[in-house]
């Protein structure tokens, strides 16, 4: 039985907003001894101990683990999952919160996914997979469009277009192979457009129990009215509204197989599963799976978790989170993400940031910080695309959402831009999507 009252030190990998968000989880846990967060951002050194260390480089955050006498470690972003990182750290006999190598290519590799959906019996997009550029064109032209074309390895969130004309996909197809994503985009995968809204729906995994988080739902588009280039997530809420019972327990039902199904393959899944899903008109139907906690959905999944994050991810490193229930404040959550003029394009980085304080003193308002640092005089500037999150919690969807919107107001630096539309269409219903 492992004693659960031993405080322990632990590593956290990651520098944007859901490792924030983490880390104020993990420090807030009377377990939670020195917390090491590598290489964090100007949020983070408010909670923890910024380190240098390469966070995929899977021996020098084994090393580093092993000499500070880590006694977790917790894999936010993918890169460092897909480059064998948590192999590394469990082959030094350290407890890991995030699956191996071979796990990984859940998001690592859409082909691989899509196949292991395949074999499983999971709902999907029909998809063909591709090495050949004039044989992706040749499918493009036979499926018509909309139609939806990915690089199949991690390219930071922009290796997906959905092509609403022919001329856009064939487009698509040849920038994939045109080396723009790098290796990701040597094979492509060409899937059909589904249609209906979008949720997310998070698992803590063992590789042998499942327990589903709450589901939440993100914006992907720069501009309100959903439009505009796709960006890593400019807002969230938990839990979706619009999603009907039958729904849950399908997408509940999606995440076991998925888990049980990569166990049946010899595959040691220990951590966070993603399961992006599209519900349709058919029920819901995967559109991607992700290896680690969403960002910005862990901004309103984790405010609104009520257990012990530090115990929750040993269960899971240590394969007894049979032991574990999970529990939920009954509030709403609502995130609205400040970036920087210009983004998901080109930028300018070091404007400073005023007001977080202010937002803060708001009561339920948590400020998650994502592309900021702190300057040598001890200013916080901004230092990425997306700035920060500005989390707000509520007893109705509107009340929560209303809060966010004005410790926004709170907060300033140059060129802050924002979507002012956040959970607006949620609120109208599910014909909203109709």
């Amino acid at each position: 039985m492992t004693d659960t009252t031993q405080t322990i030190d632990i590593l956290l990998l990651g520098s944007g907003g859901r490792e924030h968000a983490l880390a104020m989880k993990l420090a807030e846990s009377p377990r939670c001894g020195t917390l090491y967060i590598a290489p964090g951002n100007g949020g983070t050194a408010q909670v923890g101990e910024n380190v240098a260390i390469a966070e995929d480089d899977p021996q020098a955050v084994a090393d580093f683990a092993r000499g500070a006498g880590v006694g977790l470690v917790v894999v936010g972003p993918e890169a460092p999952l897909v480059a064998g990182v948590a192999d590394a750290v469990r082959a030094a006999g350290i407890p890991c919160f995030g699956p191996g190598a071979a796990g990984a290519q859940m998001e690592g590799s859409k082909k691989f996914s899509k196949e292991l959906m395949e074999r499983a019996g999971i709902p999907t997009a029909a998809y063909g997979s591709f090495t050949d550029e004039e044989a992706a064109l040749a499918y493009v032209r036979a499926q018509g469009a909309p139609i939806v074309v990915k690089a199949d390895g991690l390219a930071a969130g922009k290796g997906v277009i959905v092509a609403e004309t022919l001329e856009e996909a064939e487009e698509a197809v040849r920038e994939c192979f045109s080396g723009a994503f790098g290796a990701a985009g040597s094979t492509v995968v060409v899937e059909e457009c589904l249609t209906g809204p979008e949720c997310s729906l998070l698992a803590f995994t063992d590789g042998k129990t499942v327990r589903p988080m709450a589901t939440a739902q993100d914006h992907k588009r720069a501009l309100e009215g959903d439009m505009g280039p796709n960006t890593g997530g400019m807002g969230v809420y938990s839990p979706v509204p619009i999603v009907t019972d039958d729904e849950l327990a399908a997408m509940k039902q999606v995440m076991a197989d998925a888990v049980a199904e990569l166990a049946a393959e010899g595959i040691d899944y220990r951590g966070c599963l993603y399961g992006g899903f599209m519900l349709t008109p058919e029920g819901p139907k995967v559109l991607e799976f992700n290896a680690r906690f969403g960002d910005p959905e862990t901004q309103v999944i984790l405010p609104r978790l009520e257990n012990d994050l530090v115990d929750v991810m040993l269960a899971c490193a240590e394969q007894r989170l049979d032991e574990v229930e999970l529990a939920w404040r009954d509030a709403w959550a609502v995130a609205v993400v400040l970036t920087s003029a210009g983004y998901p394009g080109s930028y300018e980085k070091g404007k400073v940031i005023t007001g977080i304080e202010d937002a803060e003193a708001m009561d339920g308002v948590t400020v998650y910080h994502a592309g900021t640092a702190v300057r040598e005089d001890g200013e916080l500037v901004t230092s990425g695309g997306r700035v920060l999150a500005v989390t707000a919690l509520g007893e109705t969807f509107e009340a929560a959402r209303d809060l966010a919107y004005a410790a926004c107001e709170k907060i300033d630096f140059e060129g802050k831009t924002l979507r002012h539309d956040i959970g607006l269409r949620a609120l109208r219903g599910r014909e909203a999507w109709a």
